[in-house]
C-alpha cells in the first residue's frame, strides 16, 4: 500500500513568519502533534512539533516570536510512492508528503495507517468467513482438545446437524466412525480417507493447524463422492452428446465445413462434400482455398467478424453462405462455414412464406388481445386539455416499466381505461389482463378469489380446487380496482406477493411463483387512510411507485365535446338508434355542469338522451335530464327564493316539451320521464292550458 492512498491531501500548514502563539493555537485546535512549515511556493522548509514548543517554553522564548526561531529545519519526509511499511519504521506520528519539487502535498499519520490496516484486515476476515460459509465442500475445525470450534453450512448438511448441536462438542461424539486424535497427536495430515457419514460416501481430508511449531488444532474437509460420481456421469453424457452431434453434422442437409486457425480443413460433412463432388478424406488437412471456390473462411480468420447471408458462387451455383469465427479467450482458433441455401431462389421462396406467416401472426396477436379482455388503448382517451396530456404522458412512461402503478382519481374519471391502456402499451401486452374489484367481493371470498384454493380447502370447494386471479394473470397484468377498500389482513397478503413474487392458495402450504405486474386504482385518499390506520403504510409505498392522477371532468372541460361524440357513437350503436349529433345549445348546457359523477355521469346522461330522442334526431335540451336544465335558469332578484327558481324552471321545461310535441301530453310525459297523472297535476299547479 502506498502513502498517497492514505494521506490527507492539502493539509494545514504554517509559514515561518507566523508567531509561536499562532502555531500553538492551531495545534491545540486540531489536536496536532506537529505542523509542517512552508514558504510562499508551498515548499516544505521545516516542522514544528510539541517538542519545539516545550523547548521554547523552557528557554522563555517570547511566544510572539516567529516560528522560524524554533522550527526544526531538517525534516524527515517522503514522496507519495513510498510504501506505508517505511512510515512505521520511521517512528514518527505525522510525516509530511512532498512531490518532486519539494512542495507539500499531504500528511500521513500512524493513526491513518492503523485505521486503513484495520479496515483491510476486517475485509479479509469477512471474505474468509464468507468463503468458509459458502464453499461447496464441508469444512470443520477443532481445537487441540478435539472440540469443534467452527463448521460451515455444507458440513452441517452432510452430518445433518445444526450449529448449536455441534459447537464445543468433540468431533468423534458427533460424527460416527470419525476421529482427529491421531492428527492432533502426530501433526501429520491424513488425506483421501473414505467414510460413511449419515448414509453418504464421503472423502475426508484431515490437516493439522500448526502455530509456533505447536499443533493447536485441526481442519477436516468433506466431499460427497456422490457429486463426483455425478460429474463422471455428466462427463460420459458429454462424450455421448459429442458423438451424437458429430453424427447429426454428418447427416444434416446443410453443408458444413470447419477450418483451424491456419485455414486448413479439419472437418467437412458428407452433404458439403457431395455438393462439391469431392471425397471427405481427400480434403481433410488441405487449405480451404484449394477446395472451395471463392471461399472467405481464411479472411474470417483474420478479421474475426462473422459473415451471414453472403452470396457465393461455386461453379454454376449461387449459394447463400454463413461464416462464423471460432473464438477461445477472445482469440480466433478456427472458423465454421455453412451453406444456408444451395440456390438463391430458395431464399425468395422462403421470404414469401415468411410474409404469409407474419400476416398470420399479426392476426393471431390481435385475436389474442381481444380474447384476453384488453378493450382500450391510449388512442381511446381524448386529450385536448393540458391536464389530460400530462396524465397520458406519465401513463405512457409507466407502460414501458414493470413497476407497480397506482391510479388515483374521483369515481367515474376513467381509471380502468388507463389500466387497460397501460397494459396494452406494455411489454406484457400479449399476456392476460385480469380485473378485480376489491370492494365488490365479500371479505370471506376475497382471498380465494385472488389466490385460488386447493381441493378440500373448505366445505363446498370445487373438486380439483380453483385457480385465483393472480395465477390467471401470470406473465400479464392484474388490475386491483378500489384497492382502498381492501381489508387490512388481505393487504398484508398482497404485500407478500409484491415482495416474494409468490402466492399460497387457500388450504395449501406450497407457494406458487407468479410473474405479475400490479396496477391498483382507488378514488380514496390512501395517505389519509394510512394516517387513520386503515391502510398499511408499507403496502402504500410499494404500490405508489408510479402514480397516475386522473383529472376530474370539471378539470378538463376542453375534452367534453370530444367525449360526447365518442360516447354518443358508442351508445347509439349499442342501442341500435341513429343519432346524428348533439345540438350546440345542449353542448353548452353540458359544459356548464360541474359533473360530480365525471365521465360515468356524462355517459349516463347521453344514454338517457339517446333513449328519449327519436331516431335521426339530434340531442336537444329537452332530451337532457331536468337537473341539467335547472342550471340554465338565472336568478335576477335578490328576493327570489330557491323554491320559486325551481318551480319557474320546471314550468319552462314543461311548456318547452309541450311545444315540441305539438301539445301531445302523452309524448310530453314520456320526454319528462314522469307519469301522465303527474303531468296533469303540474299543468294544473302552474296554470298551463293551451300550448
Amino acid at each position: 500500500m502506498k502513502v498517497r492512498d492514505l494521506m490527507t491531501k492539502n493539509p494545514i500548514s504554517i509559514t515561518k513568519e507566523m508567531s509561536i502563539r499562532q502555531a500553538t493555537s492551531i495545534m491545540l485546535e486540531n489536536n496536532f502533534q506537529s505542523l509542517p512549515v512552508v514558504d510562499d511556493d508551498n515548499k516544505l522548509v521545516g516542522i514544528v512539533t510539541e517538542r519545539e514548543l516545550f523547548k521554547a517554553i523552557k528557554l522563555n522564548i517570547d511566544s510572539d516570536c516567529q516560528v522560524d526561531e524554533i522550527m526544526r529545519k531538517r525534516v524527515l519526509c517522503v514522496d507519495g510512492d513510498t510504501k506505508t511499511d517505511k512510515i512505521f519504521n520511521m517512528g514518527i506520528s505525522r510525516v509530511p508528503i512532498v512531490d518532486k519539487d519539494e512542495k507539500l502535498i499531504g500528511i500521513i499519520t500512524v493513526s491513518d495507517m492503523l485505521k486503513a490496516y484495520y479496515k483491510k484486515s476486517s475485509y479479509v476476515t469477512e471474505e474468509l468467513e464468507a468463503i468458509l460459509k459458502h464453499t461447496h465442500n464441508g469444512i470443520l475445525a477443532v481445537n487441540k482438545n478435539g472440540k469443534i470450534i467452527s463448521i460451515n453450512e455444507s458440513a452441517l448438511k452432510i452430518i445433518n446437524k445444526s450449529e448449536s448441536e455441534v459447537l464445543e462438542k468433540k468431533a468423534e461424539d458427533i460424527i460416527h466412525n470419525f476421529e482427529l486424535k491421531k492428527v492432533l497427536e502426530t501433526g501429520e495430515s491424513q488425506l483421501g480417507e473414505k467414510c460413511l457419514i449419515n448414509g453418504l460416501n464421503v472423502i475426508v481430508n484431515k490437516t493439522p493447524i500448526i502455530r509456533n511449531n505447536q499443533v493447536v488444532g485441526a481442519i477436516a474437509t468433506f466431499q460427497d463422492i456422490t457429486e463426483l460420481e455425478n460429474a463422471i456421469k455428466e462427463l460420459s453424457n458429454e462424450k455421448n452428446l459429442t458423438r451424437t452431434l458429430k453424427t447429426i453434422l454428418e447427416n444434416v442437409y446443410d453443408g458444413i465445413v470447419v477450418v483451424d486457425e491456419e485455414g486448413k480443413i479439419i472437418m467437412m460433412n458428407d452433404s458439403y462434400a457431395e455438393f462439391l463432388n469431392v471425397n471427405v478424406k481427400d480434403v481433410i488437412g488441405k487449405h480451404v482455398t484449394e477446395v472451395i471456390q471463392n471461399t472467405r473462411l481464411h479472411i474470417i480468420l483474420e478479421t474475426g467478424e462473422a459473415e451471414i447471408g453472403d452470396i457465393q458462387e461455386i461453379g454454376e451455383n449461387k449459394i447463400v453462405a454463413m461464416r462464423i469465427p471460432i473464438k477461445e479467450n477472445d482469440k480466433v482458433i478456427g472458423a465454421i462455414g455453412k451453406i444456408m441455401f444451395r440456390d438463391i431462389q430458395e431464399v425468395k421462396s422462403l421470404a414469401k412464406k415468411l410474409t404469409v406467416i407474419q400476416n398470420e401472426l399479426d392476426y393471431y396477436k390481435d385475436e389474442l388481445k381481444r380474447v384476453r379482455q384488453v378493450k382500450y388503448s391510449f388512442e381511446n382517451i381524448p386529450d385536448n386539455s393540458y391536464k389530460m396530456k400530462e396524465t397520458k404522458k406519465i401513463a405512457k412512461i409507466a407502460s414501458k416499466s414493470n413497476s407497480t402503478v397506482l391510479i388515483t382519481g374521483e369515481s367515474g374519471t376513467g381509471k380502468e381505461l388507463f389500466a387497460h391502456s397501460i397494459h396494452n402499451a406494455s411489454p406484457r401486452h400479449l399476456g392476460p389482463f385480469i380485473k378485480m374489484n376489491c370492494a365488490a367481493i365479500p371479505y370471506e371470498l376475497l382471498e380465494s378469489e385472488l389466490f385460488g384454493y386447493s381441493e378440500g380447502a373448505f366445505t363446498g370447494a370445487k373438486r380439483g380446487g380453483k385457480i385465483g386471479k393472480f395465477q390467471l394473470a401470470h406473465q400479464g397484468t392484474i388490475f386491483l380496482d378500489e384497492i382502498g377498500d381492501m381489508p387490512l389482513e388481505m393487504q398484508a397478503k398482497i404485500l407478500r406477493v409484491l415482495q416474494e413474487k409468490e402466492i399460497e392458495p387457500v388450504g395449501s402450504n406450497t407457494p406458487i411463483s407468479v410473474d405479475v405486474r400490479i396496477i391498483a386504482a382507488t378514488n380514496r385518499d390512501l395517505e389519509t387512510l394510512v394516517n387513520e390506520g386503515k391502510f398499511r403504510k408499507d403496502l402504500y409505498y410499494r404500490l405508489n411507485v408510479i402514480r397516475v392522477d386522473v383529472p376530474s371532468l370539471r378539470e378538463r372541460k376542453e375534452d367534453l365535446e370530444e367525449l360526447v361524440n365518442v360516447l354518443l357513437k358508442k351508445h347509439s350503436k349499442d342501442l341500435g338508434k341513429y343519432i346524428p349529433g348533439v345540438s350546440k345549445e345542449s353542448v353548452d348546457i353540458l359544459k356548464r355542469h360541474d359533473w360530480p359523477g365525471n365521465v360515468r355521469e356524462l355517459e349516463n346522461v347521453l344514454e338517457r338522451a339517446i333513449n328519449v330522442a327519436d331516431c335521426g334526431e339530434v340531442i336537444k335540451p329537452m332530451h337532457l335530464p331536468v337537473y341539467l336544465l335547472k342550471n340554465k335558469t338565472s336568478i335576477t332578484s335578490s328576493r327570489f327564493s330557491l323554491k320559486q327558481a325551481i318551480e319557474n324552471a320546471e314550468r319552462e321545461i314543461i311548456i318547452h316539451c309541450l311545444k315540441h310535441t305539438n301539445g301531445n301530453r302523452v309524448k310530453a310525459a314520456k320526454l319528462l320521464n314522469i307519469s301522465r297523472s303527474t303531468l296533469y297535476e303540474k299543468l294544473d299547479k302552474y296554470q298551463i292550458k293551451d300550448v
